[in-house]
C-alpha cells in the first residue's frame, strides 16, 4: 500500500490519521460522559472523577496533535476523485460534514484546553510533562464557565456530525454498494475507478463556509446565552438593599480553597448586604445574605455546592450578622464581630476590614480565614491531601449613603 493518496484511494498515512483520530475522539467523548456520570461522594469517588478527567484531557490533547499533523499531511496530498460527480447535492452535504468534522477535531480539544487553562486551581491535570495552561489565558471562573458551556455543546455537535458521517458510509455500503469504504478501509487495489470529471472551486468553498458556519453558530449560541444569574448586571455585582443606611453600589465576594494542593479561586455572584453605619462613632451593624447556588468555583463548582460540601439544596443561604466596631489594635481600621452561618452551622467570627469614608461614599475591603470543619463541610475528607481545611473569604465593595 502506498503512503500517498491516489485517484482511487487513500494511502496508509491518511488512513492511520483517520482511524487513530476517530478512535481518540470517540474515546474522549466516552470518557467525558463517564466522568460526568460518576457519583460525587467521598474522597475516593472525587479522586476517580479527577483521574478520569485527566485521561479525558490527555486523550483530547493527543487527538489535537494528530489532527494538526493530519491536516499538514493532507495539504501535501491529492484527494481521491469522487465516485458520483453528478450527485451534486449529496456531494455538497458530504463535504460540509467533512469540513465540520475537520473543524471540530481541532476546535473541541482547543476549547477543552482553554477551559482547563481558565479554570482556577489545578483540577484534573493533563498527564504529560509539559505546561498545563495556554499562554495569555487568565484564570477566571466566569471565563471557564463560558468555555465549559461551549465544550459541552460542541461535543453534542461533533457527535451529530460523526453520526451523519457514519450514516453516509453505511449508505454507500448497504444501498449504493459502490466500494466507497474500500477507499479508506479496504484493499486500495479493489477500490473502484472513479469517472473522469472536473469541478470548480466554488462548491468546495461553499462547503467550507457551511462547515465554518455550523461551528460559528454554536459559538454565537453560547455567547448570546445569559449568565447563570440571568440578569443584565455584571456577574460580580450584588443585589443592593435599598432599605439599608448604606446601599452597595458594586462589589465582589470571593472565595479561595485548596484542592489537591492547588489554590482554587471563585466567587458568589448573588448576595445582599444590609448596612447601618455611623461614621462619627465608627460603629454600626451589617447583615450579609449569600446565595450559595450562585457560587462559581472553576471546574469544581457543582461539587462544592453538593451535599458533601456547602449543600446548597438543604442550606441555600449563608448569613453573616455582625456589629461594626472600630479596631482596637494595629491593622485594618474596623472589625465586624458576629456570627457566620454556613451549611446550617453558626460560628462566632471576627472579620477585620479596611473602611474609607469620603462624604456619602464608602469603600470597604477585608478578608478572613475559616476552617471548613467548623461548619461540618467536607467531613468525609479527613485530611488535606484532596481538600484543604482552610478557606479564605474576601470582599471588596463600594457603598453609598441613603
Amino acid at each position: 500500500m502506498n503512503a500517498s493518496n491516489t485517484a482511487r484511494a487513500y494511502g496508509w498515512v491518511a488512513r492511520f490519521f483517520h482511524w487513530t483520530v476517530a478512535a481518540l475522539i470517540l474515546a474522549a467523548i466516552a470518557l467525558g460522559l463517564y466522568a460526568g456520570s460518576l457519583p460525587k461522594g467521598g474522597e475516593a469517588q472525587l479522586q476517580a472523577i479527577f483521574q478520569t478527567y485527566s485521561v479525558h484531557k490527555t486523550v483530547g490533547v493527543t487527538a489535537l496533535t494528530l489532527a494538526v499533523l493530519r491536516i499538514l499531511w493532507t495539504l501535501t496530498q491529492k484527494k481521491p476523485h469522487p465516485l458520483h460527480p453528478g450527485r451534486r447535492l449529496e456531494g455538497f452535504v458530504a463535504e460540509t460534514v467533512h469540513w465540520g468534522l475537520w473543524i471540530g477535531m481541532i476546535i473541541m480539544p482547543i476549547s477543552g484546553w482553554l477551559l482547563h487553562s481558565a479554570a482556577p486551581g489545578g483540577f484534573a491535570r493533563i498527564l504529560w510533562p509539559f505546561g498545563q495552561r495556554l499562554p495569555m489565558v487568565p484564570e477566571d471562573a466566569a471565563l471557564a464557565e463560558r468555555f465549559a458551556a461551549f465544550h459541552k455543546l460542541g461535543w453534542l455537535l461533533l457527535g451529530g456530525l460523526i453520526l451523519l458521517h457514519i450514516l453516509g458510509a453505511l449508505k454507500h455500503v448497504i444501498i449504493d454498494r459502490d466500494g466507497t469504504l474500500s477507499r479508506m478501509a479496504g484493499n486500495p487495489e479493489r477500490a473502484p475507478e472513479p469517472p473522469t470529471a472536473t469541478s470548480g472551486v466554488l462548491p468546495h468553498l461553499l462547503a467550507a463556509l457551511a462547515g465554518i458556519a455550523i461551528w460559528a453558530g454554536a459559538a454565537l449560541t453560547i455567547t448570546a446565552a445569559p449568565t447563570k444569574d440571568g440578569g443584565n448586571i455584571p456577574a460580580s455585582a450584588p443585589q443592593a438593599a435599598a432599605t439599608s443606611g448604606w446601599a452597595v453600589q458594586q462589589g465582589t465576594l470571593n472565595i479561595e480553597a485548596t484542592q489537591a494542593g492547588s489554590t482554587v479561586s471563585g466567587r458568589f455572584d448573588q448576595w445582599q448586604a444590609v448596612i447601618d453605619y455611623d461614621p462619627e462613632s465608627q460603629t454600626g451593624r451589617v447583615v450579609v445574605n449569600v446565595d450559595i447556588a450562585s457560587l462559581t468555583l472553576g471546574a469544581v463548582s457543582d461539587t462544592a455546592k453538593g451535599p458533601d460540601f456547602l449543600n446548597a439544596a438543604a442550606h441555600p443561604n449563608a448569613v453573616f450578622e455582625a456589629d461594626i466596631l472600630p479596631a482596637t489594635s494595629a491593622g485594618p481600621s474596623h472589625i465586624a464581630r458576629g456570627r457566620l452561618t454556613i451549611a446550617g452551622h453558626a460560628v462566632e467570627t471576627d472579620l477585620p476590614f479596611e473602611l474609607t469614608v469620603n462624604g456619602d461614599e464608602a469603600q470597604a475591603k477585608g478578608s478572613l480565614q475559616v476552617d471548613r470543619r467548623d461548619f461540618g463541610i467536607g467531613t468525609s475528607y479527613g485530611d488535606e491531601s484532596t481538600v484543604g481545611f482552610g478557606v479564605n473569604i474576601s470582599f471588596d465593595l463600594t457603598a453609598k449613603r441613603q
